[in-house]
């Protein structure tokens, strides 16, 4: 199994759905060391799937006490790579540092 922190628009019920065919469990959790801005997703099937054409993402910070609220889900190795076909190139995945300790993927600001 992988886990995978979300803070945005693959926590909806929805876009799991559509990305995934089930719905994630996941825990409650913090990325240290980032914080939220908006971008414009301009990749409509995107749009289409979120409903929302500007999405939240996660920008390395230089004050460390600050941090992104979201939840961690455990998903497998094909619906990791199945997220990063639905994630644009506005964003990488990394791997995160949390307030639980515990390692998982992210998606933050390319």
């Amino acid at each position: 199994m992988e886990c995978l922190f979300s803070y945005g628009t693959l926590k909806n019920k929805e876009v799991q759905l559509e990305t995934f065919g089930r719905e994630l469990v996941g825990s409650k959790d913090q990325l240290l060391g980032y914080k939220l801005e908006m971008v414009e997703i301009k990749d409509q099937s995107v749009v289409a799937l979120s409903g929302k054409a500007h999405h939240p993402i996660a920008v390395a910070s230089q004050d460390k006490n600050d941090f992104v609220s979201g939840v961690i889900f455990e998903i497998t190795p094909k619906e990791l790579e199945q997220s990063d076909l639905y994630e644009v190139r506005d964003y990488k995945r990394v791997t995160g540092e949390f307030k639980s300790g515990q390692k998982a993927w992210v998606y933050v600001q390319a």
